[in-house]
C-alpha cells in the first residue's frame, strides 16, 4: 500500500509568525494534533500538540509564535512511498506525522492516526460462522442403563 492511499489530503497550513495561541486555537478548533508550518509553498515545520505544551500550556504559548516553538527541519515522504517504510520512519524518529511533499508541492500529511486506520481496516476480515461444538455420541441401553451406570 502506497502513501497517497492513506494520507489525508487536505493540511491546515499556518505561518511561522501566526501566534502560537492562534495556533492552539485552530488545532482545537479542527479537533487535528498537528499543524504544517510553510513559508510561501515551503514546509518549514511542524507544530505538534506537543509542541505547543498540550492543554496544560497556555504560559509556554503566551508571547511566542509558532516559529519559537515548531519542529525544524522537517521529514518528509513521497506520495508513492510504501506505508511500511512510513511507519518505520515514524517509529524511529519516534513522531506522530509526516508531511507528504511531491516536487516540493504539500500533497498531504499522514499521521499515526491514519496508520492505525489501515491495520484496523485490515484485521477487520468477516469472521468464519460459528459451528457448534461437537458433542460425544451417547450409547443408549435398555431403560437408560448406560447412562445411569444401573
Amino acid at each position: 500500500m502506497r502513501v497517497f492511499e492513506v494520507m489525508t489530503p487536505h493540511v491546515d497550513t499556518v505561518p511561522p509568525t501566526m501566534s502560537a495561541g492562534d495556533a492552539w486555537a485552530l488545532m482545537l478548533q479542527r479537533h487535528i494534533r498537528h499543524l504544517i508550518v510553510t513559508s510561501g509553498r515551503e514546509v518549514v515545520g511542524i507544530l505538534s500538540e506537543r509542541d505547543a505544551g498540550g492543554r496544560a500550556g497556555s504560559a509556554i504559548r503566551a508571547q511566542l509564535t509558532v516559529e519559537d516553538l515548531m519542529t525544524a527541519p522537517v521529514v518528509t515522504v513521497g506520495p508513492n512511498d510504501t506505508i511500511s517504510s512510513v511507519a518505520n520512519l515514524m517509529r524511529g524518529r519516534i513522531i506522530g506525522c509526516v508531511p507528504v511533499v511531491e516536487r516540493g508541492r504539500l500533497m498531504g500529511i499522514v499521521t499515526m492516526s491514519d496508520l492505525l486506520d489501515v491495520l484496523g481496516r485490515t484485521t477487520e476480515r468477516q469472521a468464519k460462522p460459528h459451528r457448534p461444538i461437537a458433542t460425544p455420541p451417547v450409547t443408549h441401553g435398555k431403560r437408560g442403563s448406560a447412562m445411569l451406570g444401573w
